[in-house]
């Protein structure tokens, strides 16, 4: 049974068969038979689990199994008190109402990587960054939750799923490492 940390960068495709315009996981790790344990936007970065086993994968990404995620998120725009309130607490997303989260502002991560490309900067408009801990993970949620209270994304990065962490296990875009189970 393996398990792989990898650190997907920005614009890679969360899956190993061929994309027709984009790298795939396939082009930063070479072993056969790994599947990913949940999925990562094209567009979003960071932490994902890989494995080899099914019942481990189904563990790790199963939403019954509530392993917590936490995303540092780049948002236009300062969080108020109400904002900041609003995404801690079950938020209506149209077709399903979110599972509370822990919310905080912070400073930016100066230990974090410069994505490629860079994020872009308007002068008027300034930007924050969040600290997003969800047990759920919906399709696109994190962005259209930060949307919804006037927030929107600009950088979305995962840096932890359950025990595992970029902090603990620190990897650059495109770097991964096998650990024990």
């Amino acid at each position: 049974m393996k398990l792989i940390l990898l650190n997907k960068p920005f614009n890679v495709m969360c899956q190993f068969s061929a994309h027709p315009s984009r790298p795939t996981l396939a082009d930063y790790v070479k072993i056969p038979h790994i599947y990913p344990a949940g999925r990562l936007d094209a567009d979003s970065e960071g932490l994902i689990l890989l494995t080899d086993d099914g019942q481990l994968q189904n563990r790790i990404s199963h939403p019954d199994h509530k392993q917590p995620k936490t995303y540092l998120v780049q948002v236009e725009g300062t969080p108020t008190r109400e904002a900041l309130e609003k995404l801690r607490q079950p938020l209506d997303l149209g077709d399903f109402v979110t599972q509370p989260c822990v919310v905080k502002h912070i400073y930016p991560p100066e230990w974090l990587w410069p994505r490629n490309p860079p994020v872009r900067e308007r002068a008027n408009i300034p930007t924050s960054w969040l600290s997003l801990t969800l047990s759920e993970g919906k399709n696109r949620q994190v962005r259209r939750m930060t949307a919804a209270v006037g927030l929107p994304t600009l950088r979305l990065v995962r840096i932890s799923i359950g025990g595992y962490s970029l902090e603990t296990h620190p990897l650059l875009p495109g770097e991964w490492q096998e650990v024990k189970i």
